[in-house]
Parts: C-alpha cells; sequence; structure tokens
C-alpha cells in the first residue's frame, strides 16, 4: 500500500534515521517560517539546524504526473542543489512517499543557511545600509550564476538569501525546483531580473555593474528594463482582473 523513495547527499548519511522519520519531525515541530502551497519548517536534529520543505500533491492528476511522467518537486530540488552546491544552502536529501503507486507526500531536506534578510529589504528601502555596494555584489554574484549556466525561474525577492560577512555579502538562492540549465544567451541574462520588481533606478545600477564584468551589447541595461517592466504590467493586469491593487 505504502512505500517511499529517498536520497541522501554522500556527506549526509548521519540524517538517515532522520529523513526516514521525517512526517513525525515534521508533525511534532512548530517552527513555520513560511506555509503557502508550501511549508517549510527548521527543525533542528544533533548538531545541525535544518530546512525541511513539504511539497503537497494536491489533486490526482498531479499525483499521476509526479508518479509516472515528471521529477517530483523534492527530487528536482535536491538535484538542482547537487549541481549548484555552491550557490544554495548544502544539501542534505529528499524523501517521497507513495500510497496506491501514487505520490502522496515529498520532503527536500537542506541545511539552514543563517542570513541577514534578503534581496527585498534593500530592494524596498532607499535608507538601507551601503545599499549600492549591495546591489554591485548581487550584480556579481547573478553573473556567476549566469556563467556556470543556471538560470532561476523564480528570481524574485524572497529566494535570495543574504548574509554580510565583514565587507563583502554572501548569497544563496532557494526555491530551487523550477530552474534552467543552459548557456545563457545576453537577452535571458536581462531577463532573468525582471521578477525582482524593483524601480528603474535600482535595475541600471545592478545592470550597469553586471555590464562591467560582462562583454555584452550597449543595450543591455535597456533590456533589463524592458523585460521587468514587461513583467510589471503582466502581473497588474492579472491583478486588475481580479480585482486586487497593482504596484508600480
Amino acid at each position: 500500500m505504502m512505500h517511499f523513495t529517498y536520497q541522501l547527499h554522500t556527506n549526509a548519511q548521519r540524517f538517515k534515521d532522520f529523513i526516514l522519520n521525517i512526517k513525525a519531525h515534521f508533525n511534532k515541530n512548530n517552527s513555520t517560517i513560511h506555509k503557502a502551497r508550501n511549508e517549510l519548517k527548521i527543525i533542528a536534529y544533533k548538531d545541525t539546524s535544518t530546512v525541511v520543505k513539504s511539497f503537497k500533491v494536491p489533486n490526482i492528476i498531479n499525483k499521476i504526473i509526479y508518479s509516472y511522467f515528471r521529477k517530483s518537486k523534492a527530487k528536482k530540488s535536491y538535484e538542482h542543489s547537487l549541481k549548484i552546491e555552491t550557490f544554495t544552502p548544502n544539501p542534505i536529501g529528499y524523501i517521497e512517499f507513495y500510497k496506491y503507486g501514487l505520490l502522496s507526500e515529498s520532503y527536500f531536506i537542506s541545511e539552514e543557511f543563517v542570513y541577514e534578510f534578503t534581496i527585498r529589504e534593500p530592494l524596498l528601502d532607499v535608507h538601507f545600509p551601503n545599499r549600492e555596494a549591495l546591489f554591485r555584489a548581487f550584480a556579481c554574484f547573478t553573473l556567476e550564476l549566469h556563467n556556470a549556466g543556471i538560470f532561476h525561474n523564480d528570481y524574485s525577492p524572497g529566494n535570495i538569501l543574504i548574509k554580510k560577512e565583514n565587507e563583502s555579502y554572501i548569497f544563496k538562492i532557494v526555491d530551487i525546483n523550477r530552474m534552467k540549465f543552459l548557456k545563457l544567451s545576453e537577452n535571458l541574462r536581462a531577463k532573468n531580473f525582471s521578477k525582482l520588481w524593483a524601480d528603474e533606478k535600482v535595475l541600471t545600477i545592478i545592470a550597469k555593474e553586471y555590464k562591467k564584468h560582462y562583454q555584452c551589447n550597449e543595450s543591455f541595461v535597456t533590456k533589463v528594463l524592458y523585460y521587468s517592466n514587461k513583467n510589471k504590467k503582466v502581473k497588474n493586469f492579472k491583478k486588475r482582473l481580479k480585482g486586487k491593487p497593482v504596484n508600480d
């Protein structure tokens, strides 16, 4: 009736008991840090603080799709994290639970990255300390991602974690099940900034710094602004259809 599959990172074999009993650990823990379609909790195990992401499969169609035609989101998150380990919190493993042959629950586990803020805070706060220096560092981090052939499909403010260390910044990306691995064109590079929902002044700072370290056309900054405005128009149009307030 019920069975499961799992995989642990080669450096995380000590978490075997933890992952095999993940449902019990997850259900009794109250340290939820995010709850929407999926739920994230911080769970301590032995001497390590972990982040456990529970993916819900909401309907029978998706259960069939993720059982027979596509990898689960938990499995993709784990496999992607192995490809980009320097850019994401340390992966531990994933586990999938099947009932009557169909995926019912899945979990992705990583070590907690203790960050100080996301990119959202400096984007919204014009008085954020060292704001422009941070944006320039972020531009260089994004260039590293792109040069490594990584296109994050949800490169949005809440998915970019930041910690300041001395005079530099450490960036990590999360929510990584939706990614592409390819040689990025100039247009794709410019488009990847569109979900930041940043104002034109900030985007110009970021795009100019990116351009300084990447040989591209003079129109690169214009392209970044174009894709950002296009994304805002589409999202605001959808909000209007639903009767919701729009944002600039």
